[in-house]
């Protein structure tokens, strides 16, 4: 059996080889879409592109958890491909090292993109990268279950609450979301973070407290099960799907197999505390970047780049995905053209980028964020004593 660190070795070196022997019609290009239909709605943008430019591409990809591991490896080695998707909130960490070249430089702007996609992709001020499209997260309601309580969907942290406390029943939750001791646990309970007034780099401070009493409350009055310390999103959607929660807090990827599943479900965007209060998501997906070459390759991966952002692949690529498209007029066409979208389209306006406020701490301080929210939800410690311990982490982050 080969070890982590040897697997990463041997795809680092392999990898490096195809870049430094490229031709001269050849895009090196790596992502992490492991799977075989992400790969091959990805393949099919990439190669449309490149085909207008009468190039090629390479494409290389490997598992989401070894893709940061190899790209600041290969950063340090100058063996970077032409072009590369990296999870958003690693963009900043990768444009640190140097190895990212500004889009500005090939007419690339954020003109037209949502602020937080801009912001996602920038770096001091300097714009390295551009998504297509990204995801967020809204809440999921059974329809049946509400009609036959006479319940409207919430649009409030007391009516959701009310809600869950009104559908919890036997097997049945109120609701369900993932508090897992990793990003996704703490990329649920941000939006509630921030729409509270509460912010990442003080998290010791009153807003993000009230949050977390709120989120870990739900637990404690029984309106969502203990066992959310354990679910990553796709179990949430298992226990929704499966008539075991009668909300839950998930993102668009949900869709197909809710479909499949026959229940009959809305979505709405997320409750905050008063109506007059927008959804604060933070934005997930894929950022593209162009690492520092040559003129040449850099110039044929801008090429790549800028198609991809066009209105007609955006669409195809967020269609495929179930993403919203990062421009802000072609996710209006979008969600009128998918109603079902329509939730998650309205919350990128107001959607945050998740280093906005850490950079490239963003990783550490989240880890230590979710960290307090098993503490609490688990009865070890209460939110404030939980979260002093996070911001501690904050401090003290590189």
């Amino acid at each position: 059996m080969i070890t982590l660190g040897l697997a990463l070795l041997l795809v680092t070196a392999g990898c490096t080889g195809g870049v430094s022997s490229r031709p001269a019609d050849v895009v090196v290009e790596l992502d992490h879409y492991t799977s075989a239909e992400a790969g091959r709605q990805f393949r099919s943008v990439l190669d449309r592109c490149a085909e207008r430019f009468g190039l090629r591409v390479r494409r290389q990809n490997v598992p989401v958890d070894q893709l940061m591991p190899k790209v600041l490896r290969d950063a340090t080695a100058h063996s970077l491909p032409d072009l590369l998707f990296v999870d958003n909130p690693d963009l900043k960490t990768v444009a640190k090292t140097g190895a990212l070249t500004e889009l500005s430089q090939y007419g690339l702007s954020g003109e037209g993109f949502y602020p937080g996609i801009v912001e996602a992709g920038s770096y001091r001020g300097k714009l390295y990268g551009l998504a297509p499209g990204v995801n967020g997260l809204a809440l999921f309601y059974n329809r049946t279950m509400f009609e036959r309580a006479g319940l409207e969907p919430p649009e409030t942290w007391q009516e959701m609450r009310s809600a869950a406390r009104e559908l919890t029943e036997g097997s049945t939750h109120g609701i369900a979301f993932s508090a897992i001791a990793s990003e996704e646990g703490s990329w649920q309970f941000e939006p509630f973070l921030w729409s509270n007034g509460g912010s990442l780099d003080s998290l010791d401070s009153r807003r993000p407290v009230e949050a977390l009493e709120f989120w870990s409350g739900l637990v404690e009055d029984g309106l969502a099960s203990r066992s959310v310390v354990n679910w990553n999103q796709n179990d949430v959607i298992d226990r929704f799907a499966s008539g075991n929660a009668a909300m839950m807090i998930n993102g668009s990827w949900a869709l197909s197999s809710l479909d499949e599943s026959g229940v009959d479900y809305g979505i709405v965007t997320l409750p905050t505390p008063s109506q007059d209060i927008a959804p604060k998501v933070p934005l997930g997906g894929e950022v593209g970047a162009i690492p520092e070459t040559t003129p040449e390759r850099q110039r044929d991966a801008a090429r790549v780049l800028d198609c991809m952002l066009e209105r007609d692949n955006m669409l195809d690529w967020t269609s495929d995905h179930a993403y919203v498209p990062a421009r802000t007029k072609v996710a209006e066409q979008y969600a009128a053209e998918r109603p079902v979208m329509k939730p998650f389209v309205e919350e990128v306006a107001t959607g945050r980028a998740r280093t906005a406020e850490l950079g490239p701490r963003y990783r550490e301080v989240s880890q230590g964020l979710a960290d307090a929210i098993q503490a609490t939800i688990a009865g070890s410690t209460s939110p404030r004593k939980a979260l002093e311990r996070a911001a501690r982490i904050a401090a003290n982050a590189d």
